[in-house]
């Protein structure tokens, strides 16, 4: 890894940590830290479960059980079982809490407008764009990119929008009876694998691939979330799934596609794929792609 960019990735952090208040005792001059607060506007007006506060802020099991009790201890939070699965736990702002959010809001805001005050307004809107960049391509590496069981249940939920969007895009709609007949123990090594990608813990997308013979392997089901679209993340997912398919003992990769997907056809290109005859009986797919690997 480039030293230079690592250096500069820390004097950013360094920079960051200082004027967002980061490091006071007493963020925002509340009588509380950085995390607590933060944890105040994740559980947010509406509530939130500590299964999704954990993976939401990255916290294990144990500090978040702490910075709770310290919150319910100022009379800010409740904690009780969520109504209709005694197994969870819900985080719910009390009145106090809900004053202190806003609180904290009114300050935060005043926080963002003295980042802007001392700067021309060429300057202002460099860094606010800076800043979503920033933003973007932090979200974009956090995405992590996992194999998983294809039977669980994340992947399910992630082949179920599949299917679903497939269905709306697809001019005579999509029938998995018709579709391809690849079950999930073909996605299991060592005849497959299924991968799952997640963001703050929550699935987002999804590819698996399975070999057709001991040279040629077949990506299928390959799906992202509109909702993160724009990150890069099908062209990871890709070169994962050709990673794999390698360490399977594939010397070529193939792949169809419809022709609706004219993303997806353009991804295909820009990796490396070129078109080739019909291989399989897919009747959704008009367009067969291959690639060495």
């Amino acid at each position: 890894m480039d030293r230079s960019k690592i250096a500069q990735i820390r004097s950013f952090n360094r920079v960051v940590t200082r004027r967002v208040g980061a490091l006071e005792e007493s963020y925002l001059s509340r009588g509380r830290p950085l995390s607590e607060a933060r944890l105040l506007f994740e559980i947010g007006p509406d509530g939130a479960a500590l299964g999704v506060l954990r993976a939401r802020l990255g916290l294990d099991s144990g500090y978040l059980s702490r910075m709770l009790r310290s919150l319910e201890a100022q009379g800010l939070v409740t904690v009780e079982q969520q109504e209709g699965d005694g197994r969870s736990r819900h985080a719910t702002l009390t009145a106090k809490g809900r004053e202190e959010l806003g609180a904290y809001d009114a300050l935060s805001d005043g926080l963002a407008s003295s980042m802007l005050e001392a700067l021309s307004e060429n300057a202002r809107d460099r860094l606010v764009a800076a800043m979503a960049q920033v933003e973007h391509l932090l979200t974009a590496a956090s995405i992590t990119i996992s194999e998983e069981d294809a039977n669980c249940a994340d992947a399910q939920q992630c082949l179920a929008l599949y299917v679903g969007e497939l269905a709306t895009r697809f001019e005579t709609g999509f029938d998995t009876s018709k579709g391809s007949t690849a079950t999930g123990d073909e996605f299991t090594r060592p005849r497959g694998c299924f991968l799952i990608a997640r963001l703050d813990g929550n699935p987002i997308g999804c590819g698996a691939v399975r070999m057709l013979d001991p040279a040629t392997a077949e990506i299928k089901r390959m799906w992202v979330s509109p909702s993160t679209r724009g990150l890069g993340l099908a062209s990871r997912m890709l070169r994962r799934l050709e990673a794999v398919a390698c360490d399977l003992g594939a010397q070529t990769v193939c792949l169809d596609t419809n022709g609706s997907l004219t993303e997806a056809r353009a991804l295909y290109s820009r990796e490396g794929y070129e078109e080739v005859a019909r291989f399989n009986d897919n009747p959704y797919a008009d367009h067969w792609f291959s690639k060495p690997l």
